[in-house]
């Protein structure tokens, strides 16, 4: 039987002030016209944040990001890999940055990775733009397996910011899909369960028509 959303819109809009509320709090607001016109800094940025705000608090990672910004020379990723190897003992005492010396490593691992497909896709917005939404899941095992420290959250959370209509594993909306029999534990993170809140979700937005980041963020809103 296919999956209906109209439920759990107005589970959501129970706890949120209506439906037009909830419809409103749940909007991408990272979402954007075309990313295939965002350039690979901007996008080696986003993702060095990422990296960076996992296990982090978010707020320390915003009061420095400006100089995260001057440190790895704007995120050009042709510059940080060709540059990497040198740069890296001058990164690991930078005060302007937070030293973290792994996840110094991975962001020059992945502007290697970006600068991959600058230089031979067209660019790393338009490879992602081309990404078929229904399978998210295989987008982040692209990520997980030749980009550094981007598995689990912190690619979901790079696609999300990026601008990429991501769903998000997060603990609400697996409970919200353990509710709604997609799901047989809160959490997300073997292929199978994610496959299964992937097929979900893509039945969720056949059904609605609305952005697959949308019923992502109204599955977590109709928890409470």
């Amino acid at each position: 039987m296919k999956r209906r959303f109209a439920p759990i819109l107005k589970m959501a809009a129970s706890h949120h002030g209506g439906e037009e509320a909830a419809l409103a709090k749940s909007v991408n607001a990272h979402s954007v016209k075309r990313l295939e016109k965002v350039p690979g800094d901007r996008l080696l940025s986003i993702m060095t944040r990422c990296v960076f705000n996992a296990g982090f608090n978010w707020k320390v990672i915003e009061a420095k990001w400006e100089g995260f910004e001057t440190a790895f020379e704007g995120f050009d990723p042709a510059k940080l890999a060709f540059f990497g190897d040198e740069m890296m003992d001058h990164l690991v005492t930078d005060e302007r940055i937070v030293r973290n010396g792994q996840k110094i490593r991975a962001t020059l691992e992945n502007a290697k990775f970006v600068a991959e497909f600058e230089n031979n896709q067209g660019g790393f917005g338009r490879f992602l733009a081309g990404w078929p939404g229904e399978d998210q899941a295989g987008l982040l095992d692209v990520l997980n397996k030749r980009g550094s420290r981007l598995g689990g959250a912190t690619g979901q959370y790079f696609l999300r910011f990026a601008g990429w209509d991501a769903w998000i594993a997060s603990s609400h909306v697996c409970a919200a899909l353990v509710r709604e029999g997609v799901l047989d534990k809160p959490v997300a993170t073997s292929k199978r369960d994610l496959a299964s809140l992937q097929s979900a979700i893509n039945a969720y937005h056949d059904d609605s028509g609305l952005p697959r980041a949308q019923i992502s963020r109204l599955l977590a809103m109709s928890v409470g």
